[in-house]
Order: C-alpha cells, then structure tokens, then sequence
C-alpha cells in the first residue's frame, strides 16, 4: 500500500510541512531516522549515497554526514538535535557544513521537528521544519529539496516492505 506524501509550503509563515504515512510499527520508523546504519540506507535520493560520518542521537548530539554523488560530489551536513521523545519526536537543526563541521553561512539553517504517530495504517510521519527566511525557504526548493526529500521518503517506504 503506497500513500502519497503531502508536501506543503507556507512562504508567509516560512514552512514546510511533510507527511506520509507508512505501513510499519512506529519502532521501526523511527530506528531508520536514529541509527545511522539504517538512514544511510535512504536519506540520499538515488543515485546519490549518505555516509554518516558521525552520529551521537541524543539531545545536544549531533549527526555529521555527507550526500555523495554518482560523479564524486561530496557535500556536508549536520543536524544538531534539540529535544528528543523517546518513539515519539525530536527536533533539530539541520545545516551544510564544510568537511569539518563547520556550518556555512551562505545556505540555509532550517529547524526541523519530527513526529511519529501510530494510526490504523501503520506510522504517520509528520515532519515540520521552520526557516529563518523566506529567501531561505526559496534556496532550499530551488536546490531540489521537494524532490529529492520525496525520493527519500518513498525509498524508504521500499526498505519498510521487507
């Protein structure tokens, strides 16, 4: 069973709000966004690869990898996690960044908050993230994040089947 994926902007209050709903236990769903073996299985959209380099998913903690692409690209982020419900939600603040962590200032900082219900279908994921501008927001679409956040997602509907 494949459910479309809502994906809404809202430029006046500078969001974006994602939902999908998956066919899996909410401890499932949620160990494929907290242990790095298993995200790196589908953060990236195809044919680009994630390499977690480092992830300490507690709150303070921070998860450094990089996208690595099919012709040798390689660009860096990381997430600094806020506030973390164990099975439930955490936030945090994703940022690229250079090979050492550092963040640049040049690309957008977005807040995320993450949240998974059980439903009658499986796991509801809600994802809410919040920029610091509307010329943020704006960059981060136009480097294709719609697209590719939705190919992540979808490839990890393809994991949860198995």
């Amino acid at each position: 069973m494949s459910l479309e994926i809502v994906f809404n902007k809202d430029f006046d209050s500078k969001s974006i709000y994602v939902m999908k709903v998956y066919d899996a236990e909410v401890s499932k769903v949620w160990d494929y966004f907290t242990q790095p073996d298993l995200l790196d299985q589908w953060w990236a959209p195809k044919p680009w690869k994630c390499e977690t380099e480092n992830l300490n998913f507690e709150e303070g903690g921070i998860w450094f990898y990089s996208m690595n692409g099919p012709d040798g690209e390689k660009m860096y982020s990381q997430v600094k996690y806020g506030e973390i419900n164990d099975g439930r939600s955490f936030d945090g603040i994703d940022a690229f960044c250079d090979e050492n962590g550092k963040a640049d200032e040049n690309l957008p900082q977005t807040k995320w908050l993450l949240g998974f219900t059980g439903v009658e279908e499986g796991t509801k994921l809600s994802v809410n993230m919040h920029f610091q501008n509307e010329e943020d927001m704006k960059k981060q679409l136009e480097m294709g994040f719609e697209e590719g956040f939705k190919m992540g997602l979808n490839q990890l509907e393809e994991l949860l089947k198995k």
